[in-house]
């Protein structure tokens, strides 16, 4: 049986290269402004919250410039939001996520300056941010997002890496080359699809009867291992499932790393990427279930890249896994449908 996730990701190379055609002039602009911003903010809910992650953990390694991440929410009840000279990006796949319009509202009581970033040209954020930038993924039917995550996660990257923020010549060498690559997504992703679906579903196959799994890895994955967690298996494929950043490890799942126990790692070698290292060779002696996605099998673009090119793969796992256990991907039990 093909589910509604199974079009949507084959979807996600065209969602990719419209976003791009329509929007990039438009992101460019957006840069220009926030580069001169002395804050910037960071906002979204689940898969959303999950861009703003890598999307700053990225940018942090070439630049000083001051992100702060928050959920909805916390950015709401938050006393000591600084609004001098400050921008916030948020995010959200509907544009009507409840927690993600009140951050919106709250700053701009805050005379902070706001872009939404969304897949639904009508929505709420559009019309109430003072700037958008619209996602061309259609209307998105898995709850766990593919199109959406894709182009959100490419819209943050174009504009934070756009911004002309720094005189050092290696950040500069390593913003062209991420803005090369992002160029590249839709051809790279359309490729990915093609190579991992056999990979997903023999995987799949071997872990359906698994029932929670940990999610590992560092820097800009680290954003990726919470999709992973907290989206991917526990909406999509209905597994019960942890993130945690490698150098965790040693902290807690040390502790509950066993045989047979599933471990997905996320591995790009950045430099935190040494606990992910070490954390796998100690999983290995002690024979867990260990799912190694090394992002340089998948991909040569530089390794900032590395949550484009391994949520592919990781998607047609998620799909298969929920497939074998009779489930359908895209669909909810309350999310959306029971209040709480």
């Amino acid at each position: 049986m093909k589910y509604k996730m199974y079009d949507e990701i084959l979807e996600q190379p065209k969602s990719l290269k419209e976003t791009l055609s329509e929007e990039k002039s438009h992101m460019k602009e957006i840069a220009e402004k926030f580069e001169e911003f002395d804050k910037i903010y960071l906002l979204g809910c689940g898969s959303s919250l999950s861009t703003c992650y890598s999307a700053k953990s990225a940018l942090d390694f070439i630049s000083d410039k001051n992100i702060e991440v928050y959920t909805g929410y916390e950015f709401f009840y938050n006393k000591k939001i600084e609004n001098e000279n400050a921008g916030a990006l948020l995010t959200s796949q509907s544009g009507e996520t409840a927690d993600t319009v009140s951050a919106l509202r709250r700053a701009q009581q805050k005379d902070i300056y706001t872009v939404a970033i969304t897949n639904e040209s009508q929505c709420t954020m559009i019309k109430e941010a003072d700037d958008t930038v619209i996602t061309r993924g259609g209307r998105e039917s898995a709850i766990l997002g593919t199109k959406t995550y894709v182009t959100q996660l490419m819209g943050l990257y174009e504009i934070l890496f756009s911004m002309n923020d720094s005189k050092d010549d290696d950040a500069q060498k390593i913003k062209k080359e991420v803005l090369e690559n992002i160029e590249k997504l839709p051809s790279v992703t359309e490729d990915l699809i093609k190579k991992t679906e056999n990979e997903g579903k023999e995987l799949a196959q071997k872990f359906k009867d698994d029932d929670i799994f940990y999610c590992m890895g560092s820097g800009p994955n680290y954003g990726l291992a919470y999709k992973l967690a907290m989206t991917m298996f526990m909406e999509g494929a209905l597994k019960h499932a942890c993130p945690l950043y490698s150098g965790e490890f040693r902290h807690g799942l040390i502790e509950r790393a066993e045989k047979d126990v599933p471990i997905v790692f996320l591995n790009a070698d950045y430099p935190g990427d040494e606990m992910t290292t070490r954390s796998i060779e100690f999983c290995e002696k002690l024979g867990t279930k260990s799912l190694v996605y090394n992002m340089q099998d998948y991909s040569d673009m530089h390794p900032l890249m590395s949550p484009f090119s391994l949520v592919i793969p990781l998607e047609w796992f998620i799909y298969y896994l929920a497939h074998f256990n009779g489930e359908d991907p895209g669909a909810t039990r309350h999310i959306g449908k029971v209040r709480y």
